[in-house]
């Protein structure tokens, strides 16, 4: 399963707050409008759109522990893993590691669908 795990927890609210929504044409369409933060802080959804050889919609699911951030995809939506759904999850660590410039990605198996910040 595509994931991405950064060496320090994020404040997911700070994230929330300042989001703005991610809406990319190429090489796919992605569309990210929204996060929605846990009542424990300590979890987030981020509901997803990709065209690519077709049309999917999943949540992003981001996990702040003590000591780690995850991202991955939401068991319970299990899209088919396209370059766009990984490309997607990419975006949003982007945007985490710009908004949150101490965190560093300790563990990813998509790290070319990361771009450059």
């Amino acid at each position: 399963m595509p994931h991405v795990v950064f060496d320090k927890s994020i404040n997911l609210d700070i994230l929330a707050s300042s989001f703005e929504p991610i809406f990319v044409r190429e090489p796919y369409i992605i569309k990210i409008q929204d996060i929605f933060v846990s009542k424990s802080k300590k979890s987030a959804l981020v509901p997803t759109v990709i065209v690519d050889k077709k049309n999917q919609n999943f949540l992003i699911e981001i996990f702040a522990k003590d000591n780690k951030t995850t991202i991955r995809l939401f068991p319970w939506t299990d899209p088919e893993k396209t370059d766009g759904v990984k490309m997607a999850l990419g975006y949003l660590s982007a945007i985490i590691q710009r908004k949150f410039d101490i965190a560093c990605v300790s563990r990813t198996n998509i790290l070319e669908f990361i771009p450059a910040i």
